[in-house]
């Protein structure tokens, strides 16, 4: 068995640097779904919301409280009450499909249900965005293993070492590619669920 890639001198910082910008593009995925909507109401379908509050752009749960009190409703209760209508407005202009009732207390925003059509739209949106994150990882592969043969190059690794390192490389990107691919079929499975 060949020597992990981690414990190889030359490639220890390297495995680690590439590993972790992996995890990064794993995560950037798990975000994008959360924020996704679905058939019911949750507090991340407000995630891209961003108000214009005290001269500057400030992320909506830095104004105010979000909460789904029922499935088909969210509620966001803003700390300043100055601020609902620019709340309000925010929510609106983000594009989201959602039309919010600010009462000047409180923003009620009624989350509709998905038609089949939209369902489909969102699954084709997310398999894109999946497409995006996958090439993502394998441009860290290719960076893998460009330093893996660089490496051999100069004669820090050998041969056999550098055969295990490129194994282990491509068992890296299968591994994080098939968690963003059980992501995306658990979302799928939650976005066409009526």
């Amino acid at each position: 068995m060949a020597q992990s890639m981690a414990a190889l001198p030359a490639l220890k910082d390297t495995f680690a640097e590439l590993k972790a910008r992996m995890d990064k593009a794993v995560e950037a995925f798990r975000r994008e779904l959360a924020s996704q909507r679905t058939g019911r109401a949750n507090v991340h379908m407000l995630d891209s919301v961003h108000v214009e509050a005290y001269g500057s752009m400030m992320p909506l749960s830095q104004v105010g409280n979000i909460s789904a009190p029922e499935p088909q409703m969210i509620t966001v209760q803003p700390w300043d009450t100055s601020l609902a209508a620019a709340i309000e407005k925010a929510i609106r202009s983000a594009d989201l499909g959602f039309n919010p009732q600010n009462d000047g207390k409180l923003i009620r925003i009624p989350v509709p249900p998905l038609t089949e059509e939209r369902r489909k739209e969102m699954v084709k949106h997310l398999h894109k965005v999946l497409e995006e994150h996958r090439t993502a990882i394998r441009n860290v592969r290719r960076d893998g293993n460009d330093a893996i043969k660089k490496a051999m190059k100069d004669k820090k690794i050998s041969e056999d070492e550098e055969r295990g390192a490129l194994e282990q490389m491509q068992k890296l990107t299968d591994d994080e590619i098939k968690k963003m691919d059980e992501l995306f079929k658990t979302k799928e499975k939650e976005i066409m669920q009526v």
